[in-house]
């Protein structure tokens, strides 16, 4: 049985009951953006426009909060919002590729050279990574090429954000310092 997200007109003038843990809008974003957030960044091809796109999405669920019976259904309210609105988008989007019967030369990517330099260098970055002491080797780990943020490492590992900070910074030093490191550059 699914229970009704909205109000309809004729009851909306009535005391909305509040089920949930969410007394307040404000309440809400602040509990909720960054589960959000990633949703949107799923729907869009960069953060500012994910941040855009749920801005827009909380605006609208702003205007119908009290219209809003069931507060445990926010999460599906706005994120039907997010897709409704990231598909208006792409409809309306303005269209600057044409098709031709040649394909353009590709630009040379800066940076991009020999393909065996390029692994010289990532086996010698590798090699230095694992000269660093474990859990410094840990957190560049995870920090770098796992992506996760100075807070999500510092939760994976048990430590503290700032022990996480000091150790990437020390453990950066020394990737710097590496000789073998140097002779790549």
């Amino acid at each position: 049985m699914t229970t009704p997200v909205c109000t309809s007109a004729s009851t909306a003038a009535a005391p909305a009951t509040r089920n949930g843990p969410y007394p307040s809008f404000s309440s809400y974003v602040r509990a909720r953006r960054p589960v959000l957030l990633r949703t949107a960044r799923t729907l869009t091809a960069n953060a500012s426009d994910a941040e855009d796109l749920l801005q827009t999405a909380l605006t609208k669920t702003y205007v119908a909060w009290e219209r809003i019976e069931d507060h445990r259904a926010l999460d599906g309210y706005v994120r039907r919002a997010l897709v409704n609105t990231r598909t208006s988008q792409w409809r309306k989007r303005k269209v600057d590729e044409f098709a031709t019967d040649e394909l353009p030369e590709p630009e040379p990517v800066p940076g991009e050279g020999d393909p065996a330099e390029r692994q010289a260098l990532h086996d010698a970055m590798w090699r230095a990574i694992m000269k660093l002491p474990a859990r410094q080797r840990a957190m560049v780990v995870l920090r770098y090429y796992e992506d996760l943020s100075e807070a999500q490492t510092a939760e994976v590992l048990g430590v503290s954000i700032g022990t996480v900070k000091s150790a990437v910074s020390r453990a950066l030093g020394k990737l710097r310092d590496d000789p073998e490191l140097g002779l790549v550059r």
